[in-house]
């Protein structure tokens, strides 16, 4: 890949990375309940996640998602429904922190590896976004097809990785500068808030 092609994807991938998304949000959540160590185990299935579709796609192989409108339904479904189960795990939190009689302290059960993945996995609008950006920077003739391949899918994958870790720290960020109760609770809100905004985003695409 070259420094151009490498630069221009950089740019490409920036304002997806870094715009809301059910990623964003979700360890942006992770991290202003629990702090960055927390969200670690969720990063690493995210990411790894990230990679292996990602692979997927930009070899070909991810094609029966991509081309079958049920498919591509049914996951968005269920990656809606996930995705408002994470909402209403923020709103549970804030209900146990103000019923509680002690200080509110953040939640002490971290978040696995298998959470942050099933949010990759179960978002179409990911799998689109995947294909378009193959599109874009994998154009034939190429003579080494699979590296170039790899070398995308690196760049996506860290692009993503250096965004989400920003989110996480940022919503770690705000219990800092907010420490009361009333206000770490009205945080939990705004994330789930946030997420049930994005779960009905993704399931747009179940009534086209």
């Amino acid at each position: 890949m070259s420094a151009e092609t490498l630069i221009a994807l950089v740019v490409f991938l920036f304002p997806l990375a870094y715009s809301p998304g059910p990623g964003n949000a979700f360890f942006a959540g992770i991290g202003a309940t629990q702090g960055l160590r927390a969200a670690v185990p969720a990063l690493v299935g995210y990411h790894v996640a990230t990679f292996v579709v990602t692979v997927v796609i930009g070899l070909g192989m991810g094609a029966t998602i991509l081309e079958n409108p049920l498919a591509a339904k049914v996951l968005g479904a269920l990656g809606s429904v996930y995705v408002l189960w994470l909402a209403f795990t923020f709103v549970r939190a804030a209900r146990a922190k103000a019923s509680s009689a002690e200080p509110a302290r953040p939640m002490q059960r971290r978040v696995g590896w298998w959470a942050g993945a099933i949010v990759l996995v179960l978002n179409p609008k990911a799998y689109y976004i995947i294909a378009v950006m193959f599109t874009q920077f994998l154009r034939p003739p190429n003579d080494d097809h699979l590296a170039t391949v790899f070398a995308i899918t690196t760049v996506f994958t860290v692009n993503n990785l250096v965004a989400f870790v920003a989110w996480t720290i940022g919503g770690r960020a705000l219990t800092v500068m907010f420490r009361s109760d009333r206000a770490r609770r009205w945080i939990d809100y705004l994330f789930a808030a946030t997420l049930v905004g994005v779960a009905l985003w993704m399931a747009i695409p179940l009534f086209e």
